[in-house]
């Protein structure tokens, strides 16, 4: 069974993504849901996770954090990583790029985009 981890400040958000990841074909996932970077680097220490959807604007600690980390970690650094913002303007997506996310997608979210993008992930997400 797939793990998708949900990092986003917004529960409302989170759930939004969600029912997409459901929607596009992950209905038997497991969701653990985090509030903050520093939450998901919790959970990622504590289970074994296949994707890692987060925001980037949140409290404590932003996405943008989080994913350095993440890339930085011989750890998690092969876990893909879906950023889902409503801020990803031309310069945003050259920093993330750089940091070495290629999979993003914009909000408000739907299905269609967020399959679109889960597209970009060679071979799928990883059982």
């Amino acid at each position: 069974m797939k793990t998708i981890l949900v990092v986003d400040d917004s529960s409302v958000a989170r759930k939004i993504v969600i029912r997409c990841l459901k929607i596009v074909g992950h209905s038997e996932a497991e969701f653990p849901e985090a509030g903050h970077g520093q939450e998901a680097l919790d959970i990622l220490r504590e289970r074994e996770v296949d994707l890692v959807v987060t925001d980037l604007n949140m409290p404590v600690m932003d996405g943008v954090t989080l994913v350095r980390k993440l890339k930085a970690s011989p750890r998690f650094q092969h876990i893909p990583v879906v950023v889902v913002s409503s801020l990803l303007n031309e310069a945003a997506r050259e920093k993330l790029r750089e940091r070495g996310v290629d999979l993003m997608v914009e909000k408000p979210l739907s299905p269609a985009g967020l399959s679109a993008v889960l597209g970009g992930i060679e071979g799928g997400i990883p059982e």
